[in-house]
């Protein structure tokens, strides 16, 4: 059995860890670029499926990603 660290982030106003879970897909739905998280709170689900946008920056490539692969058609 391999042992899991929790890493995560300590909400001090809130007094909890947040972690995540997520499938690191991108989803596009017609307005913006995201990918899912599920988000817990002291290893409890407070958020299924938390639409998180991802970075300008990243959007910016992941555009020109597409530009070239539907260029070299």
């Amino acid at each position: 059995m391999l042992d899991k660290q929790i890493e995560g982030r300590f909400i001090e106003d809130l007094g909890v860890v947040e972690t995540t879970e997520t499938d690191n897909v991108l989803r596009w739905d017609g307005e913006r670029l995201y990918v899912e998280h599920d988000i817990y709170h002291n290893g409890q689900l407070v958020h299924r499926k938390y639409k998180r946008n991802v970075s300008r920056a990243v959007a910016k490539h992941v555009l020109s990603l597409a530009r070239e692969v539907g260029g070299s058609n």
